[in-house]
């Protein structure tokens, strides 16, 4: 992520009085800088790389960054969710050093994206910490940022909202931890994070636990649906009797060897009950299964989809999707 020092606005900026350290004699601590509860109704997508070649690792070895990531993902499952106005906020007091304010929100890849010229972190802001700490705060959208350079906020304040600017592929809040500069990653700050082992020490107030991958969305549609639509979270459809009846998963953080079990039982039994193997390690990922009506309709009565991602014997994440046909 680019810093936002580099952006000719922030140039402008008068000094601003560093901040008293009084707090840093209890260390400095992190509160979670998005208003949503990890594991619920948002997930850690990524972790800073700890791999310093070319090889991407997340601090406990595992698949979830990419190369040369410098941050802290907290995404939201679908743009719809976001688009429901979803709070940055302050995880620390400090004095705001630089704004952006202005960029479109419009995921990278998708018609009509804008050049970036080197500005992936969107719209967002850095914030002075005293001591050498700083944290930088990315993907905003357009418009929301609340605070201005040379504003004090305390731990919790509303910064603005989640967005998609910047180079963004799905919903969600970057925020990267430098201390004199140099990137410090929250869950391992001391680099003794051992594969697999929660670390002993992380830079959060209050614990996160590692999630290795696990469901965002599901739903059932009339027929397998389009990537943006299940990115958006406008991927169901109405069933109809003489309709098809399809059941998809959108999955996150998944590994080469998973398997998505996708399942419909309804007033007359199975449905449907297919596990796919999933071939390789994605960030992100849907499957969806289903089948044509039978001769005279589907029978009236209440069926239930359920979508189960397994690693080997681990169930990381199930939803269960009721179904309603007929009267």
């Amino acid at each position: 992520m680019s810093r936002f020092v580099s952006v000719p606005a922030i140039s402008l900026l008068l000094a601003i009085p560093p901040l008293t350290a009084a707090a840093q004699e209890e260390g400095f601590r992190l509160a979670l800088p998005i208003d949503c509860t990890p594991g619920e109704d948002c997930v850690v997508q990524n972790y800073v790389d700890s791999d310093p070649g070319p090889g991407v690792a997340d601090f406990s070895c595992g698949p979830l960054s990419y190369d040369g990531h410098k941050g802290t993902d907290f995404r939201l499952a679908t743009i719809a969710r976001q688009g429901e106005g979803v709070d940055v906020l302050a995880a620390a007091p400090g004095v705001v050093q630089g704004t952006r304010n202005n960029m479109l929100d419009i995921l990278q890849g998708w018609e009509g994206a804008p050049d970036l010229g080197g500005r992936d972190c969107g719209n967002g802001l850095v914030i002075d910490h005293g001591d050498g700490w700083e944290t930088q705060y990315c993907h905003m959208a357009k418009g929301s940022v609340t605070v201005s350079p040379g504003d004090r906020v305390e731990t919790g304040d509303r910064l603005g909202l989640v967005g998609l600017s910047g180079q963004s592929q799905f919903p969600h809040l970057h925020i990267s931890v430098r201390r004199n500069g140099e990137v410090v990653d929250p869950f391992d700050p001391e680099g003794r994070a051992e594969c697999g082992a929660a670390p002993t020490q992380t830079l959060w107030a209050e614990p996160l636990d590692y999630v290795p991958g696990g469901l965002l969305d599901a739903g059932t549609a009339p027929g397998v649906p389009e990537w943006e639509a299940v990115q958006s979270g406008t991927a169901n459809g109405e069933i109809g009797p003489d309709r098809p009846l399809v059941l998809w998963g959108f999955v996150f953080g998944a590994r080469e060897g998973d398997r998505l079990r996708l399942a419909i039982e309804g007033p007359q039994g199975e449905v449907i009950d297919e596990e796919m193997p999933l071939d390789r390690t994605q960030a992100q990922l849907f499957r969806a299964a289903g089948l044509r009506a039978p001769e005279g309709g589907w029978p009236d009565g209440r069926y239930e989809g359920r979508v189960t991602l397994l690693r080997g014997d681990r169930v990381l994440g199930e939803r269960v999707v009721p179904i309603e046909l007929g009267g």
